[in-house]
């Protein structure tokens, strides 16, 4: 009987070995992940971040070798507080902003160069966003999404955009209500509508040169009409009134679409900017995209992080439900906005400058209030903010 017992018990022990090295016992222990941390600046309870979460659900069942552990850090916080960590050794692995500060943050040594870790990984992403992403012919974004200015209007008040600038004087000379926007970011566009630009190829200022006076010129008249009027005079002032269907169209970048298709639903369309009587509109494209810090110990893991938040599969929840502009070729668009405003950024877009020199741009060209409030002539003031850039 004992030696029964002892059979029994061995040939159980037996079985268990065998079925754990078959894989068949109990689980073993998950092996340890590695831990990548992540910024972000999109608004509490925006559509931004509810997106987001759905991103990071999927990544968590489809990438269980990582941890992302997330922290949402207000927009106007995320650059000096990411600077400040970074210059003090610390920081997270990564984080997601706009190129706006790209070339700066580069040449200080606050943004890894990920040319080697990218390279070969980034097919199906259009050249637009890589070009964005890149200084002096090397990588240091993941591209995730475009954006820039473009003409939003209400099809039951402006049923045909104007495809030109002569269109919009004549359109608003009838008493259509059209707002423009004189901020220096929005109104960038119309110089190369007009046949001028800001830079030559070697960054040197050279506006005074013909073509920007005009551009200017124009944005008076406009301005003086919509001032005339009582029409709003830019974004901050013209979101209530054109969701409120009190204007038939305004100059705005795609950060507003949300709100512009929550009031006015079927009714919103989008189109260019008009062109200008030397071809198309130019709008600075802004790019947002996964940066890789410096310090960071898990460079490869934060990439393979940020290739996953921007693959075909989390652009597309990405532009269904937050509206982003799918910086992809291989996302299937069915929004006729979202198609709108991929054809309007590839018919004519300025790929933002990195260069120290755009500071020049800001610092003269920003105050042309000069002309439409002061009565300054066109042609005067871009001579003064020539010089003022050229000192």
């Amino acid at each position: 009987m004992k030696k029964s017992m002892l059979a029994l018990v061995s040939a159980l022990m037996i079985a268990s070995f065998l079925l754990a090295a078959c894989g068949g016992g109990a689980p073993a222990a998950p092996s340890k992940q590695t831990e990548v941390t992540f910024w972000h600046a999109y608004g509490t309870g925006s559509a931004e971040e509810a997106a987001l979460a759905n991103v990071l659900a999927a990544a968590a069942a489809d990438l269980p070798e990582y941890k992302i552990n997330v922290l949402q850090v207000p927009f106007a916080d995320i650059f000096n507080k990411y600077r400040t960590d970074v210059a003090a050794g610390g920081g997270p692995d990564m984080f997601i902003a706009p190129n706006d500060d790209l070339g700066n943050d580069a040449r200080a040594g606050l943004i890894a160069d990920i040319s080697e870790l990218a390279k070969g990984k980034l097919d199906g992403v259009n050249q637009l966003g890589i070009d964005g992403m890149s200084l002096d012919g090397k990588l240091y974004g993941v591209p995730e999404s475009l954006k820039a200015v473009t003409l939003w209007y209400n099809t039951s008040m402006l049923p045909t955009a104007p495809k030109t600038t002569d269109e919009v004087m004549k359109l608003m000379e009838a008493g259509t209500p059209i707002s423009m926007n004189y901020g220096c970011y929005h109104m960038y566009g119309y110089y190369s509508a007009f046949g001028g630009s800001i830079f030559d190829p070697s960054w040197k200022v050279i506006a005074d040169q013909g073509g920007v006076v005009d551009a200017f010129t124009f944005l008076n008249s406009a301005y003086q009409l919509q001032k005339k009027n009582g029409w709003a005079m830019n974004d901050s002032d013209g979101l209530a009134p054109f969701s409120e269907g009190k204007l038939a169209a305004i100059m705005n970048g795609n950060w507003a679409m949300a709100d512009y298709k929550k009031a006015l639903g079927d009714k919103l369309a989008v189109a260019p900017l008009p062109a200008g009587p030397k071809g198309p509109a130019a709008p600075m494209l802004g790019v947002d995209g996964f940066y890789i810090n410096p310090n960071s110990a898990n460079k490869e893991a934060a990439i393979a992080v940020a290739l996953y938040l921007t693959n075909a599969k989390s652009q597309t929840i990405m532009m269904n439900e937050a509206g982003h502009v799918p910086v992809r070729t291989d996302v299937t668009i069915t929004d006729p906005l979202i198609k709108g405003l991929v054809d309007a950024f590839n018919v004519g877009s300025t790929i933002r400058p990195q260069v120290p020199e755009l500071g020049k741009y800001w610092s003269n060209f920003c105050g042309s209030d000069a002309i439409y409030e002061k009565g300054i002539e066109p042609a005067q003031f871009v001579t003064d903010a020539t010089a003022g850039a050229n000192k």
